[in-house]
């Protein structure tokens, strides 16, 4: 495990992420590798998509491990998130966090934008999340 290059914040004066599983600000160390990865949706590597969002929340994190592995990255070195959910609502938040929680660990919260969304590239795509990086040059 390498030092890691960034913090995460909540400054005085802004309420309280942590319930909703995320960080206002994180502060990145000059002369950081980035990773960036482009959104990871539900689809398994064959091309199925479950249709429990649940389902695709879990598949989308764990393809999200695999394309952070592969740039030599970690869920905990992920400093950046935008998130894209069709028919969002309280419940689909709740479900984003818990899963977000087990991929990443409670006690790591990286910013993060939420972006409801009428519908996403694939017929049947619930969720997809993309991730910015920040690890040792």
């Amino acid at each position: 495990m390498h030092a890691s290059v960034f913090t995460l914040d909540n400054p005085a004066g802004l309420y309280d992420p942590a319930p909703n599983g995320y960080s206002h600000l994180a502060r990145v160390a000059a002369g950081a590798r980035w990773v960036l990865v482009a959104g990871q949706g539900g689809e398994t590597a064959d091309g199925a998509l479950a249709a429990d969002f649940r389902a695709q929340v879990r598949q989308a994190f764990a393809n999200l491990g695999i394309a952070l592995a592969a740039g030599g990255a970690a869920p905990r070195d992920v400093v950046k998130l935008t998130v894209l959910i069709v028919d969002h609502r309280h419940a689909r938040l709740a479900v984003f966090g818990e899963e977000l929680a087990a991929a990443f660990g409670a006690d790591h919260r990286p910013t993060c934008t939420l972006i409801p969304v009428p519908r996403l590239a694939l017929d049947g795509m619930l969720f997809e999340i993309e991730a910015m990086a920040a690890l040792p040059a």
